[in-house]
């Protein structure tokens, strides 16, 4: 393990996880646990009205669906089929259940951040603005806000660029053979000619990108898991009991840690559904929202979408499908011999090469590319809110731009256990203001709640 990994595990240690859902089950309890007595509701409120009526126009702003897509664009992407590889691999299968927990609380913590960041945004010339630097101003926090703006930079450079670029390459790279530096060339162009167009044109790819990717995904990873049927019990089962029990991933043989599948399980749920980070908050802060909590309605079923349904195929595909080794993989972590290929990608490649042979290869990697490079176009939006907020001075945004491209590069050809390991670093440090303001502002949206429930939604 090196320095990076260990700086990484060492934040995410029980008392930021434990936070994370504190926090949540905060929201939840504040809220008389909303997000299941009162399902029906959140539900017809968000991907439900989208079936009721023609989605209104957006005036200055992202349609609510443009901000749920671009949210999503950075939620559903690397962290839905590397990241939940790399927390079965190093955490065992008990890690999806604790991936599954911190959505569950999540789901509240995503509710209370978006209404926040849609009731104090602000109006530009360019359209709303708003995220957690304006909701920690709110309550005087000015050093808190530069300091979530600080990490949500290196965040976009690390977890947004980094990461997505390097699984890209990984997936293409196995695939196809295609050389991973010209990937991450390649990948950079497309993506600069995206966000030189703003928020504006980031919304209009996502809305277009993600139901598109979805849908694949969704799609071939349903085949899979159909096709080893009578495996989804057992691994069902696996889940729940290694998550207190781990050693029975290896029948009871000395085996991953309680601690392991905490860390991973969180710390790789946070990484897709960013329910506390505060970053997708920076998008629905765009939106032309009815209401404050009906922008929160949305990014509950970001969460719910992103986590729940998306990792949960890629995990039963994994799990049902036999190229998970629990024995092989804890005796690589303890002799130090983990390579590219037993992880991440690669091992959701080998999950869908069961059914689809040679081609299984080849549907990840079109799904990863689909996915990570909407999550570039994401992360890219939020790293120059950011820049904007420390700096005060948006002409910067040039340069970061050129600064999140060559990351996308260089992140190409990075080894990607140290790329993992700075995206946990700093979304952990990230997230911590943002969850102490949640947290402390929580009161304040459950009477937004109580109002809105009060008052029907209506279009």
């Amino acid at each position: 393990m090196d320095m990076l990994e260990r700086i990484a595990d060492g934040l995410w240690q029980p008392w930021l996880l434990g936070l994370f859902l504190l926090v949540g089950l905060w929201c939840s309890i504040g809220s008389g646990f909303f997000q299941f007595f009162d399902f029906t509701t959140w539900w017809k409120g968000s991907i439900g009205s989208l079936l009721q009526a023609k989605e209104r126009q957006g005036r200055g702003g992202l349609t609510q669906f443009q901000a749920l897509s671009t949210a999503l664009a950075s939620t559903i992407g690397t962290g839905s089929i590397a990241g939940v590889a790399t927390a079965i691999f190093f955490g065992g299968p008990g890690a999806v259940f604790w991936m599954w927990v911190s959505a569950l609380v999540g789901l509240m913590t995503s509710l209370v951040e978006k209404t926040l960041a849609v009731k104090y945004r602000r109006r530009t010339k360019t359209g709303w603005e708003g995220g957690p630097m304006e909701y920690m101003a709110r309550l005087g926090w000015k050093g808190a806000g530069k300091w979530f703006s600080l990490w949500c930079i290196l965040a976009s450079l690390t977890g947004g660029a980094l990461v997505q670029s390097n699984s890209i390459s990984a997936a293409l790279h196995a695939a196809l053979g295609w050389n991973r530096l010209w990937v991450g060339v390649a990948v950079a162009v497309c993506t600069g000619v995206v966000i030189l167009g703003g928020i504006g044109r980031v919304g209009r790819v996502s809305e277009k990108l993600v139901p598109t990717m979805a849908l694949l995904f969704l799609a071939t990873g349903t085949a899979v898991i159909a096709a080893h049927a009578g495996a989804i019990l057992p691994a069902l089962r696996q889940i729940v009991t290694c998550a207190f029990t781990p050693s029975a991933a290896l029948g009871g043989a000395s085996g991953y840690g309680v601690s392991a599948a905490l860390r991973y399980g969180v710390a790789r749920g946070v990484f897709t559904n960013e329910a506390g980070v505060g970053s997708s908050a920076m998008a629905h802060a765009a939106a032309d929202a009815e209401s404050p909590v009906q922008e929160g309605y949305w990014g509950m079923f970001e969460v719910f979408f992103a986590t729940i349904v998306v990792c949960s195929v890629t995990a039963l595909c994994i799990l049902t499908s036999g190229v998970y080794d629990p024995a092989a993989a804890l005796t690589a972590i303890r002799e130090g011999s983990v390579t590219g290929a037993m992880t991440g990608a690669p091992l959701s490649a080998a999950a869908f090469s069961t059914l689809f042979g040679r081609w299984g290869s080849l549907i990840v990697a079109v799904c990863l590319l689909l996915f990570a490079f909407t999550s570039l176009l994401g992360w890219s939006y939020y790293g120059e809110r950011g820049l904007a907020h420390l700096t005060g001075e948006r002409k910067l945004r040039w340069f970061f731009r050129v600064a999140f491209l060559t990351t996308v590069v260089a992140g190409s050809i990075g080894g990607v256990g140290q790329v993992w390991a700075l995206s946990d670093i700093c979304n952990g440090l990230m997230a911590l203001p943002n969850l102490l303001a949640v947290a402390v502002l929580a009161p304040e949206v459950w009477g937004d709640l109580k109002r809105e429930r009060e008052a029907p939604y209506r279009k």
